[in-house]
């Protein structure tokens, strides 16, 4: 399994879970990164952070960390 920070863009992958705990965890969800939801990544910067990704139909841009807590296939 891989994590959201390993993604290249242009890729659509599919949440398979979260990691990470307490308040971490609560905000990834509260951004509508959930098991089960495609997540497109658009762009990653240089220096890989933050991490540019389409979700629910709205773009949002992740810390590389917080994109490491999000496992997907």
């Amino acid at each position: 399994m891989k994590t959201l920070s390993e993604i290249k863009p242009g890729e659509t992958v599919t949440v398979t879970k979260l990691d990470g705990e307490g308040a971490v965890k609560r905000r990834i969800m509260d951004m509508g990164i959930t098991k089960g939801v495609n997540i497109f990544v658009r762009k990653v910067a240089p220096l890989g952070d933050p991490v540019e990704i389409r979700v629910r139909g709205y773009e949002l841009s992740l810390r590389k960390d917080d994109a490491g807590f999000i496992l997907v296939e």
